[in-house]
């Protein structure tokens, strides 16, 4: 009986795994209009894809949160090729956030502080799964987010760390925590 019941959760773990590894979430349409946008700070090409969507029109505003506090704004702004205009009127630098957590409760803030009612998560998407866990907990009631995950190459160990934190942020919410 013991065998029998560690074999499948060893299975489920496993096809758990299989499907997080192999359907990672996708790119969202430029199209696709939202009241702001979210980057999360992190791997190559989030900041600048989330950039990219305010200058087509998609959404009117752009958080970045989890900026290291040694960042000015005029150093983003030529790092990412942002003018002077659209820096000060469209794009916030959240220096609060230190970690995944603390990302859903400064983006929960901004959100609340400029009454959105649609937003556009963009992170790697190997991190989208966890980052919109995180998000549900913290955004206000009736904020709808939509998932623009930026494509990656991530190793291995990277994607079986991410399953890893998944199951124990999922398992921590099941508990009420």
């Amino acid at each position: 009986m013991f065998r029998r019941s560690f074999a499948f959760v060893l299975l489920i773990w496993l096809f758990g795994f299989l499907w997080f590894a192999v359907a990672l979430p996708q790119p969202l349409p430029e199209d696709v209009h939202t009241d702001a946008v979210i980057v999360l700070t992190g791997s190559q090409g989030r900041i600048e894809h989330a950039v990219n969507v305010l200058k087509a029109g998609s959404a009117p505003r752009l958080l970045v949160s989890g900026v290291g506090s040694e960042v000015k704004p005029r150093e983003f702004a030529h790092e990412f090729g942002v003018s002077p205009r659209l820096m000060a009127c469209c794009i916030t630098l959240g220096y609060q956030a230190y970690d995944t957590h603390s990302n859903a409760m400064e983006a929960a803030q901004w959100v609340s502080e400029h009454h959105a009612k649609s937003v556009r998560l963009v992170t790697a998407d190997w991190h989208m799964r966890r980052a919109m866990l995180e998000l549900g907990r913290e955004m206000p009631a009736g904020v709808r987010v939509e998932r623009d995950a930026v494509s990656s190459r991530p190793s291995l160990g990277a994607l079986f760390l991410e399953y890893h934190k998944l199951l124990a942020r999922a398992a921590l919410n099941l508990a009420g925590r």
